[in-house]
């Protein structure tokens, strides 16, 4: 299985939670699998989901809005700002759900490989304290992904998917960065 595969796994069981999902073709491809305005596509910024995603969980924790932030995020850009996991324990949302699809290559930029393979992204984000952490081996199948069983629990939670590199042949996002903000900033405020 690929990243695309585990994307459209983890949003089948999603309802109104928002979405921020990493830049390049993760972006694309949860653009083609679930277009919602409730997704916020990143087209630049690499390394920058997570702590998005954790400033929207703290923000709407403030306001007492319920709703839960799922970040998709990639090895590449966790590796590049490992900083985001101590951020993440430190603040404690207990409504951010990151799910690192981890297929040891910067997908975006051609597949180049990156250290996913020498260390264990989940036991970094135990070793920094984060308690609900789980690892999903989804090389073979997506079976064992199944988000109604995270939806519920107390957060942060980070759940590290193994996948194989490749990307899909999803198509470029049809919308300007503006219209992206714009619109998520819309569906953000609706509560």
């Amino acid at each position: 299985m690929k990243r695309y595969d585990v994307i459209r796994a983890v949003v089948k069981d999603l309802n109104d939670e928002l979405i921020i999902s990493n830049i390049g073709v993760p972006s694309k491809e949860l653009h083609e699998i679930r277009e919602s305005k409730n997704n916020f596509y990143m087209l630049g910024s690499m390394s920058m989901a997570t702590p998005i995603g954790l400033g929207l969980s703290m923000a709407l924790e403030k306001n007492n809005d319920n709703r839960k932030v799922i970040v998709l995020d990639g090895d590449g850009s966790v590796l590049m700002n490992l900083g985001e996991l101590v951020t993440v324990y430190v603040q404690n949302p207990t409504n951010l759900i990151v799910v690192i699809i981890d297929n040891e290559a910067y997908g975006s930029t051609g597949s180049q490989k990156t250290y996913a393979s020498e260390v264990n992204i989940a036991n970094i984000a135990r070793s920094v304290g984060i308690k609900e952490v789980y690892y999903i081996d989804a090389k073979d199948n997506t079976d064992h992904i199944d988000m109604n069983e995270y939806l519920n629990k107390k957060g942060p939670i980070v759940l590290h998917i193994k996948v194989n590199a490749g990307n899909s042949d999803a198509k470029n996002i049809k919308y300007t960065p503006s219209k992206i903000k714009n619109r998520f900033m819309k569906s953000i405020q609706k509560r």
